[in-house]
């Protein structure tokens, strides 16, 4: 019998390789393993543990934790009992929380430790038709009474007491499993407002998992590191559609802090990750060569452009000389191999960045290490996948072509159509988003995007955001973010144009990295605030603006711009849970800064109240300068 839904996948592991790892957790500095056939012990018991609390068939639990086999056996739990799961980002604020669970008609909610158990008690009241509140980490809650409250370990054990008495049920239940069940209810990024919950079957992950791995195949004999938000289409993509289709090991990092460290011991064959982390990489090695010797700092300097030049053979498809592949040779065997082996990456064979466009200087600093980094695009409703690049074929400027079962046509408005088995079946309870979405079969991506002339998808911006500029050219404000965020001091920007004369930015810097220049260069400081505005700060950001500006056209160069006082946040609903800028509010409340941008004067006060995670707030009050560039307009 062939698997139709996650939960059989699971099972036909079990039995044809039960004592091979499935999971494995890094606690305490050792790898804890977990095989198949522990990995299906742990399903079936929380399962019917939930059975027996009195989940039914089509309901919905919720997770909210860090990444921990506890999490994928929760969600598997849900689905061999014929229900559903909604994840939720571990830093979501009470507001989004409660939202999302009487939104998504949740019933129980599995949470991972005190901090979540605190926050759901402070909203006990505003929820609705919550059973059972199951927290897997038990530290700091030995003290707390409330009657909704469970151990993880506990559920199993009424797993295990209601087999005895229903023997069979679960291994029933799981073979009733249909791929037209739906898997999980997956929140989309919300960059206009409350997030929309993806109707996901277990046929649209199954098929995009196919369907990816018929493109990149991977075997049951790799690894990969499991370290952003299951929450996530991307990671439920590689953990779920991926993995449990081709049974390869999935690894648990200790703790978020120890991320860095767990990939290098690992050495996983795939990584999946948004821009901001291949972002932060390029930052951290930009950081420690300028730390290292100066014997160092040369030879990188040496091989960064042999790098470079490699890989624009690749991307031309062109052959290297003998001479190029030697002297590739040597400065991969002196630097780019220590590099790879610092950041994790020397065991991969293929890396994927998507979510949001990834900057071609970000894109080419990997292909110059010999990183087989491939931008993938797709979307949340099409189950995070659609196009790929593939293997010998990558163009840093597209997005690649489509997955097989895939189709993609672009409208006369330029938007990109997309249509695979892999689709949502519509938005939970939202049947107007869901008309909006889907017409014809089609789902409106809301990008907008064309073809080059090899067939590879080209997608400029979100099609709302593609600014027209006062000479009539059209630009796109993400491809300017992505130039200025490739410098190590540059955490976020923010370009306006268009309706406006000229093109400006807001930018936040990287405060690590500003913080540590600051002290080697000596200039004190004190809070973030204080170092964003310091001239030698204006200084050192201008140059990245300036060099940003270069190959831009004229027009879309950026002449103005500011500092800000604080970091944009998601929890002040700025940014996204996956750090998409919320472009429209964002412009909303900095009105009074993007005027003075668009001013004549030098600078703007401020006066404002952010409020912290934990109800806190604090005024601020300071001057912004504001830098003016020339652009050679």
């Amino acid at each position: 019998m062939v698997p139709e839904t996650l939960p059989q996948f699971l099972t036909q592991h079990a039995q044809e390789t039960p004592s091979k790892i499935a999971l494995r957790l890094r606690d305490y500095g050792i790898w804890q393993a977990i095989t198949w056939k522990q990995y299906y012990d742990h399903v079936k018991y929380f399962a019917l543990g939930l059975i027996s609390l009195g989940l039914k068939p089509e309901e919905t639990i919720a997770i909210i934790g860090d990444n921990r086999p506890e999490w994928v056996i929760a969600e598997l739990a849900a689905q061999s009992a014929g229900g559903k799961s909604v994840g939720l980002y571990q830093d979501s604020v009470v507001d989004e929380m409660i939202y999302i669970f009487n939104h998504a008609d949740v019933s129980f909610i599995v949470v991972e430790d005190q901090e979540q158990v605190d926050k759901v008690l402070e909203m006990w009241d505003k929820l609705q038709g919550i059973r059972k509140v199951i927290y897997y980490d038990p530290k700091g809650l030995r003290n707390y009474t409330e009657e909704l409250l469970m151990h993880f370990p506990d559920v199993e054990q009424l797993g295990r007491k209601y087999e005895q008495e229903h023997p069979g049920c679960f291994e029933e239940r799981v073979a009733q499993g249909q791929e037209s069940d739906l898997a999980i209810l997956s929140t989309t990024s919300g960059t206009t407002g409350s997030p929309k919950l993806a109707m996901l079957t277990h046929k649209s992950m199954v098929s995009m998992g196919r369907n990816l791995m018929s493109v990149d195949p991977l075997t049951a004999k790799d690894e990969f590191v499991s370290f952003l938000p299951l929450a996530w289409i991307g990671e439920q993509m590689m953990v779920f559609s991926c993995g449990l289709q081709l049974g390869f090991t999935v690894n648990f990092p200790e703790e978020p802090e120890t991320v860095q460290h767990d990939i290098r011991e690992i050495g996983p064959q795939v990584m999946f990750s948004p821009p901001r982390i291949w972002e932060n990489l390029v930052s951290q090695v930009q950081v420690k060569i300028q730390d290292s010797t100066k014997l160092k700092q040369r030879l990188y300097e040496w091989a960064m452009p042999i790098g470079y030049e490699m890989a624009n053979l690749h991307f031309r498809k062109q052959k290297p000389s003998f001479w190029m592949n030697l002297k590739y040779l040597m400065a991969d065997w002196f630097i780019f191999q220590e590099i790879k082996d610092h950041l994790g990456l020397r065991h991969l064979k293929r890396a994927y960045t998507g979510g949001a466009a990834l900057g071609p200087d970000v894109f080419r600093f990997f292909h110059a290490l010999g990183v087989n980094l491939k931008q993938i695009y797709g979307q949340t409703e099409i189950n995070g996948i659609a196009v790929v690049h593939r293997d010998g074929d990558v163009k840093f400027q597209t997005v690649g072509t489509p997955i097989p079962e895939t189709e993609i046509k672009i409208d006369e408005s330029g938007e990109i159509l997309m249509r695979s088995p892999a689709m949502m079946e519509g938005f939970y309870h939202n049947p107007e988003a869901t008309a909006e979405s889907l017409k014809d079969g089609w789902l409106h991506s809301g990008d907008a995007g064309y073809f080059d002339e090899d067939g590879h998808l080209i997608v400029i911006d979100r099609a709302k955001d593609v600014m027209t500029l006062h000479d009539g050219t059209k630009f796109s404000p993400q491809f300017i973010e992505n130039k200025l965020k490739f410098s190590p001091y540059i955490k976020e920007a923010v370009v306006f144009g268009g309706d406006w004369p000229f093109v400006t930015a807001m930018i936040n810097i990287e405060f690590p990295n500003v913080g540590k220049w600051a002290e080697s260069h000596q200039i004190a400081y004190t809070t973030y605030t204080d170092l964003a505005q310091k001239p030698p700060v204006y200084e050192l950001v201008r140059k990245h603006v300036e060099s940003s500006n270069v190959d831009l056209p004229p027009a879309a160069r950026i002449q103005r711009f500011v500092l800000l006082h604080k970091e944009l946040d998601a929890d002040d609903a700025e940014l996204t849970r996956t750090r998409k800028v919320r472009r429209k509010l964002v412009a909303q409340r900095y009105e009074e800064i993007i005027s003075a941008l668009y001013s004549r004067n030098t600078h703007v006060d401020i006066d404002s109240t952010i409020t912290y995670q934990d109800g806190r707030t604090a005024r601020i009050q300071t001057r912004l300068t504001i830098e003016s560039l020339e652009t050679g307009e």
